[in-house]
C-alpha cells in the first residue's frame, strides 16, 4: 500500500502544482469564514503592485520571498481521511512489532528493513502527529524489556565472575539495542520529545529504567559485588591475572554508563580492601609474628598490586583510594609497632624510604619522626655509656650520625620539595643532644682526643678537602655537647702537646682549626694565637743563644721553649727529675743568658715534656733512639752499669714513683725493648732488675720510642677533670655575683634561670651545683636573703 508520504512525494521532472495558474491562499486567523481566492494577474503584468494593493489595504506586510504554505481541505472525513488513517494506523502498528522485536533478546522477527522503521517513524509523528502515542508505546516496551532482563540475570545457574561476564553481555545488548533505536527513532526524539521539555529522551527513558530495575535490586546487586569480591580474592590469593579479569573492565565500564559506579562497584571495593587486608595484616601480625622488615616488604609489594590492579581496571581516582585503604588497613594498630621495630631491623636507606612513603601516606609520619628521635638518641646513649670502648666512641658516633644523615637526605624528603624533612631534621639534632647528656663530660672529651688524633695523623695521602670533612665531622658532634669547657680543656692540652713535641702534622691546619673554632664555635680559642706566639718567640731567643756560644760547645744541641704559664695548660711541678752534670750545665748557661736578656722574668723548668736524641750501640749496630727526657735519663745510667736496680734508678733520678715506672714500662716492657727486666712481665715492681738489651733490632736507623709523652696518664687525666670542676665554680661564682650586681635583688628561681643562660656557652650545670655556690656566696656575704622572704637574695655591696 502506498502510504503518505509517497502520495505528497514529486519526482524532480515533475512540474505539480506548478503546471496551474498560481494563487495564493491568504487566510485570515481573525476569521472563521472560508479563505477567499483572489486571481492573480497575468505574468506581463505588474503582479507586485496588485498584491501590494490588496495587502496595502489589509494593512499587511507579506514577505513574497519566504516559503509558501498551502492547506489542503476536505480531507479529515470522507473516503481519503479514512485512507490516511487506516495508513496511520498500519505504520504505528509496523512501528510497534518492531520495536518489540528490537527490544527482545534472541528475536529475529523484524518484519521490515532498519530504513523501513526510519520512515515509518516520521510518518506516524510527522504526518500522523502520533508521537505521543508512540513515546508511551516506546515507554512500555521498555519496561517490559527491562523486566524480562532483571528475571533472566536473577535466574541464572551462573556465579561469581561468570555471573559478573553474563551481566556484561546484557548490559552490552541492552546499550546497543537503545543505541539503535535512537537511530531508527530519530523523528520521535526531534520532532516529539523535543517539544516537550518535560520528556526525557529515549536514551534517558531506557536508561533510566534500566538504572531503576537493575542498580535498585537487591538481588542483582549483591550478586554483582559478590562477583566482584570473588574475582579480587582470588587475585589477591593466587598473586594472579584472573583470566575474565577483561570482564571487570567491561563491567566499570557499563556502570560509568548508568552513572551507579561509585554507588557499586568503587565504595564496595574499598571497603572489601580494607576489611580484606585488615584480616591479613592480624594474621601476618599477630599469629605469624611477622618481623617488622618483613611486614614493610608485604605492605610494599601489596599496595604495588592493589596500584596495579586498579590501574588496569578502574578509574583513575579509584586507584588513590585503593591504594589509602589497603595501606591503612594494613597499617591500622601496627604504626606504634612498626615505627619502633623499623629503625631496629632495616639498616639500609632505600628500606626507610619504603617504611616513609608508607607512613607518609598514612598520615604517620609525626609517629615515625617520634620513634627515629627515641631510635637515635637511645643509640646515642649507648655509644656513649659504653665505658669499655671510649676509645672508639667517636668513631662509632661518626659512623651512626653519617648513616642517620644520609638516611635525612635520601629517606626522609618531603615529596612535594624534595627537600629533607625539617620535623625529622630537628629531631636528630635534639636525639643527639639529649643523647651524649647521658654521660657528662666524657663526649667532650673523647671528641676532643679524636680531633687530636687526627691532627698528629695528618692527612695520609687523602686530599685537603677529604681531611677538612673529616674534621668538620668530628666539630658536627661538638655540636651536640654541653660541655663546651670540657672539649676546650683537653683540646688545649692536646695541642700543646702536639706543638712541643713537633707531632704536629700540619701548622697550617693547626691554625686553620684554631681559627674556625674560634669563629664559630668558642672565642676562647684564641687562646691558640698565644701560644704560636711564644713558640715564635722561643725560636728566635734560640737562634740568638746559639750565635753567642762556641761552635764546639755542647749547648748548640740544646733547644729550649720559653712558654708564658697564662697560656699553656700546665701547672707548675713541685717534684722533677734530676739531670745529668752534663744536662745541667747547659741549661745553667741558658738560664744566664736569658736573665741578662729579660731581667725580672723567672724561669720554672719542666721536663715533663723534653725530648732528646741517645745514640746507641746494639751488636745489630748504632741506632739513633728519639725518646722523652726522662727516658733518656734513665737509659744514660747504663753507661756506667750492666745491670741496674729500681730503687737504684728512683734514688738516681728522684723521680716520682708513678713517673719512673711508667717510663721504665715503655722501656723495658713496650714493642721496642731496649732494655729487659728480671723478672719478665708487664709491670714494673719495686724489686725489678734492668740490663741493656744489646740484641735489640729495629729495621730504621732512627727508632722513635717516646710516645709515651703523647698519652695522657689516668692520673693525667683526673687532674684535667679536676680542673674542669675547680674552673667551673669559679664561673658560678662570677656569673651570679654579676647578675646579682647588676639586678639587686632576685629570687632563688629567677637567679638559678639566669646563672644557667649566662654560663650555657661554656656548659650546663645541675641545679645542685648552683644551689651550693649561692650557699656559699651567702657565706662569704656576697649575697645576704630577705629576712621576711628566705627565697629572696640581696646583692651586698
Amino acid at each position: 500500500m502506498t502510504d503518505v508520504i509517497s502520495l505528497l512525494t514529486f519526482s524532480d521532472t515533475s512540474k505539480a502544482f506548478t503546471a496551474y495558474r498560481s494563487t495564493v491562499v491568504d487566510v485570515d486567523n481573525q476569521s472563521a469564514s472560508h479563505p477567499r481566492k483572489t486571481p492573480r494577474l497575468d505574468a506581463d503584468s505588474d503582479s507586485g503592485s496588485a498584491s501590494r494593493s490588496r495587502d496595502s489595504g489589509k494593512g499587511k506586510n507579506v514577505d513574497r520571498g519566504g516559503p509558501v504554505r498551502i492547506q489542503v481541505h476536505g480531507f479529515a472525513g470522507g473516503i481519503v481521511g479514512s485512507a490516511l488513517n487506516k495508513v496511520s494506523d498500519n505504520l504505528f502498528v509496523r512501528l510497534s512489532r518492531s520495536i518489540r522485536a528490537l527490544l527482545e533478546k534472541g528475536s529475529n522477527e523484524l518484519s521490515t528493513t532498519y530504513e523501513g522503521v526510519y520512515t515509518a517513524c516520521r510518518g506516524v509523528v510527522c504526518v500522523a502527529g502520533r508521537g505521543e502515542g508512540l513515546y508511551e508505546m516506546l515507554k512500555a516496551e521498555i519496561h517490559r524489556c527491562v523486566n524480562r532482563l532483571a528475571d533472566e540475570l536473577e535466574k541464572t545457574n551462573k556465579e561469581g565472575v561468570e555471573w559478573i561476564g553474563h551481566f556484561v553481555e546484557t548490559c552490552a545488548w541492552f546499550e546497543g539495542q537503545v543505541a539503535l533505536l535512537e537511530s531508527l527513532l530519530t523523528y520521535l526524539d526531534r520532532a516529539y520529545v523535543l517539544k516537550n521539555p518535560s520528556l526525557p529522551s529515549i536514551h534517558d527513558l531506557a536508561f533510566t529504567r534500566f538504572r531503576e530495575r537493575i542498580f535498585s535490586g537487591y538481588f542483582i546487586v549483591e550478586k554483582l559485588q559478590k562477583g566482584i569480591s570473588t574475582w579480587v580474592t582470588w587475585e589477591r590469593n593466587e598473586g594472579q591475572v584472573h583470566i575474565h579479569r577483561p570482564f571487570l573492565k567491561e563491567l566499570v565500564s557499563h556502570l560509568i554508563t548508568h552513572h551507579v559506579y561509585d554507588a557499586i562497584f568503587e565504595r564496595h571495593f574499598v571497603e572489601q580492601t580494607r576489611e580484606y587486608f585488615s584480616k591479613e595484616s592480624y594474621q601476618m601480625v599477630e599469629v605469624e609474628k611477622a618481623k617488622a622488615k618483613v611486614f614493610l616488604a608485604h605492605c610494599n609489594q601489596r599496595t604495588n598490586e592493589e596500584q596495579g590492579r586498579a590501574r588496569d581496571v578502574m578509574l583513575d581516582g579509584t586507584i588513590a583510594l585503593v591504594k589509602d585503604a589497603a595501606i591503612r588497613a594494613l597499617f591500622e594498630g601496627r604504626l606504634e609497632w612498626m615505627a619502633k621495630e623499623v629503625f631496629m631491623e632495616c639498616k639500609g636507606t632505600a628500606d626507610l624510604k619504603k617504611a616513609y612513603a608508607l607512613f607518609s601516606s598514612v598520615d604517620g609520619l609525626p609517629v615515625l619522626c617520634r620513634e627515629f628521635k627515641a631510635y637515635v638518641q637511645k643509640t646515642v646513649q649507648d655509644l656513649v655509656k659504653d665505658a669499655s670502648k671510649d676509645d672508639e666512641m667517636v668513631n662509632r658516633l661518626l659512623e651512626f650520625k653519617s648513616f642517620a644523615d644520609t638516611t635525612l637526605k635520601e629517606a626522609f624528603l618531603d615529596p612535594s620539595t624534595k627537600q629533607n624533612n625539617q620535623d625529622f631534621s630537628y629531631g636528630l639534632i635534639d636525639a643527639f643532644t639529649k643523647g651524649f647528656k647521658a654521660r657528662r663530660n666524657k663526649p667532650a672529651e673523647q671528641i676532643a682526643k679524636h680531633v687530636d688524633r687526627l691532627m698528629r695523623h695528618g692527612q695520609r695521602g687523602i686530599s685537603d678537602a677529604a681531611f677538612e670533612a673529616l674534621l668538620d665531622a668530628a666539630l658536627a658532634l661538638y655540636r651536640f655537647t654541653d660541655d663546651k669547657d670540657v672539649f676546650r680543656t683537653f683540646y688545649h692540652r692536646a695541642l700543646a702537646k702536639r706543638l712541643l713535641l713537633e707531632r704536629s702534622a700540619s701548622d697550617d691546619f693547626e691554625k686553620a682549626m684554631l681559627k674556625k673554632l674560634k669563629e664559630k664555635y668558642d672565642p676562647e680559642f684564641g687562646m691558640g694565637d698565644h701560644m704560636f706566639n711564644d713558640l715564635a718567640l722561643s725560636r728566635d731567643i734560640m737562634r740568638e743563644y746559639h750565635a753567642r756560644i762556641r761552635d764546639d760547645s755542647s749547648a748548640r744541641k740544646l733547644s729550649v721553649m720559653v712558654l708564658q704559664r697564662s697560656v699553656w695548660p700546665f701547672l707548675a711541678r713541685k717534684k722533677d727529675v734530676d739531670l745529668p752534670s752534663s744536662m745541667q750545665a747547659d741549661l745553667n748557661h741558658y738560664t744566664t743568658f736569658y736573665k741578662i736578656k729579660h731581667q725580672g722574668h723567672k724561669l720554672d723548668w719542666d721536663h715533663s715534656l723534653g725530648t732528646a736524641t741517645v745514640k746507641a750501640r746494639f751488636a745489630a749496630g748504632p741506632k739513633d733512639l728519639t725518646v722523652s727526657l726522662y727516658q733518656a735519663v734513665v737509659l744514660l745510667l747504663f753507661n756506667n752499669e750492666t745491670e741496674i736496680g729500681y730503687r737504684y734508678i728512683l734514688e738516681e733520678t728522684r723521680m716520682d714513683d708513678g713517673e719512673l715506672k711508667r717510663t721504665l714500662q715503655s722501656l723495658a716492657c713496650a714493642n721496642k725493648k731496649v732494655l729487659k727486666k728480671r723478672p719478665a712481665g708487664k709491670d714494673v715492681n719495686d724489686n725489678d732488675v734492668f740490663y741493656f738489651n744489646s740484641e735489640f733490632t729495629d729495621p730504621r736507623a732512627k727508632v722513635h720510642i717516646n710516645s709515651i709523652q703523647a698519652k695522657e696518664t689516668a692520673e693525667e687525666n683526673q687532674r684535667t677533670q679536676s680542673h674542669i670542676e675547680g674552673d667551673r665554680k669559679h664561673y658560678l661564682d662570677a656569673a651570679i655575683v654579676r647578675i646579682m650586681k647588676a639586678k639587686k635583688e632576685l629570687s632563688h628561681e629567677q637567679l638559678k634561670n639566669e646563672t644557667i643562660d649566662a654560663v650555657k656557652s661554656h656548659f650546663v650545670p645541675d641545679v645542685s651545683v648552683i644551689k651550693q655556690r649561692i650557699d656559699g656566696l651567702v657565706e662569704q656575704e656576697y649575697l645576704r636573703r630577705d629576712e621576711e622572704d628566705r627565697n629572696l637574695y640581696i646583692y651586698v655591696a
